[in-house]
């Protein structure tokens, strides 16, 4: 029991010895039954549901060196990663190079370069920048991963689009973070990768639809592209274009199964085809193997339209 009420903030989620003192909680207090000790120095309240951001805060709050760094990052700028990396369960922590590497129960420490612009802060808990968190990940991910990940944290859409977006960052904040860091682990992949990133993906699935249209040869489609009606105003929003041949491609995900998003996608389909546009529906069966089956599906809407490969 406790002798006072627990701070309610510190009932959010993980909290610091540090933040506990501040707060004026007892040590004796942070020894209570109803607090469970999930690292040296951090308690979290037995009766938080506390994930994401509020449950790694105290990580942060243990010293003013301590910074998230590499998947733990990316998962709080809600960028793409593979579900390997998005189930990892351990808490990437870094500090500047001088001080010691950072060692504690489900922790993965790191030492980095950090220059002062690239540490910003989340709702009171720091972290690697958008731009050097995706340029960390370069280390552990493919060359593909690398390019879902860019694409999530650069994807924005306007105020014409029915959910309007805004970046974690721009490419030009990538291609400089890479220039910045060229002797960084991964650089070389980095390099690569951030001349493939494009702005307006909205999910996984959409890059690598997109990658793998160019890898099979095919022209790249225009991402961000809105169908207008005579007065101006937007009507479709296809997941990539090829206006010239007016083609669209709309990746289908599990969402799509639910019966009102049937009758939406039907909706979509007829508009399209009102506007003398084609709609390519796109699966998750149709990325994968060596040779996507949405090359071949591409290629025969494009052929449909008059294209022809030079």
């Amino acid at each position: 029991m406790h002798r006072a009420p627990l701070p309610e903030h510190l009932t959010r989620g993980s909290f610091s010895l540090r933040a506990s003192d501040k707060a004026g909680v007892t040590r004796t207090s942070t020894e209570a039954k109803d607090l469970a000790t999930v690292s040296r120095g951090i308690r979290m309240y037995l009766g938080s549901q506390a994930s994401g951001l509020s449950a790694v805060r105290a990580y942060t709050d243990l010293d003013d060196a301590s910074v998230l760094s590499h998947g733990s990052a990316a998962r709080v700028l809600e960028a793409g990663l593979p579900g390997w990396l998005e189930n990892d369960w351990r808490i990437h922590v870094a500090r500047r190079r001088g001080f010691s590497v950072p060692r504690r129960a489900n922790v993965v420490g790191h030492l980095l370069t950090l220059l002062p612009d690239e540490v910003v802060e989340y709702d009171g808990v720091r972290l690697t920048s958008p731009a050097r968190t995706w340029l960390d990940l370069a280390s552990q991910l493919s060359l593909e991963e690398l390019v879902v990940a860019g694409d999530s944290l650069v994807c924005s859409h306007g105020s014409d689009f029915p959910r309007p977006r805004e970046p974690k960052c721009t490419v030009e904040d990538l291609h400089a973070m890479v220039a910045r860091h060229p002797g960084i682990r991964g650089v070389r992949k980095a390099r690569a990768a951030v001349e493939l990133i494009r702005v307006g993906s909205d999910s996984q699935p959409e890059t690598r639809m997109r990658l793998a249209i160019v890898n099979g040869g095919l022209p790249e489609p225009v991402l961000n592209f809105v169908l207008r009606n005579v007065y101006g105003a937007p009507v479709l929003w296809p997941d990539a274009a090829y206006p010239a041949q007016r083609v669209a491609l709309q990746y289908e995900g599990a969402h799509h199964n639910a019966a009102d998003q049937y009758l939406r996608d039907i909706r979509r389909a007829d508009i399209a085809a009102e506007y003398g546009w084609l709609e390519v529906r796109v699966s998750r069966f149709h990325l994968t193997g060596d040779r996507p089956a949405v090359v071949s599906k591409v290629r025969a809407a494009l052929e449909s339209r008059g294209w022809c490969a030079k």
